[in-house]
């Protein structure tokens, strides 16, 4: 399996350390995890990005006042 040495100052450990306690958990099990959290978390605003792209048009068909005012079509003035 694939490992990694990372380096952290005196400060930066005692930091990392901190909040893997604060888990309960161990510092390497911590530092993993914190990467595939990282990489799921990427993954999850990808996705919600894409999906709010496709329904964005029907959205803003369906609730006009809600489109913001530089992304209207008539000059960016609000309806009243």
């Amino acid at each position: 399996m694939p490992s990694l040495n990372v380096s952290f100052s005196d400060e930066e450990m005692e930091g990392v350390r901190a909040a893997a306690a604060a888990e309960g958990s161990g510092l390497k099990q911590y530092l993993h995890d914190l990467g595939v959290r990282e990489m799921r978390g990427k993954r999850f605003i990808a996705g919600a990005t894409a999906w709010a792209d496709r329904l964005r048009a029907e959205f803003d068909e369906a609730f006009p006042d809600e489109v913001p005012p530089s992304e209207r079509g008539d000059g960016g003035v609000a309806a009243a």
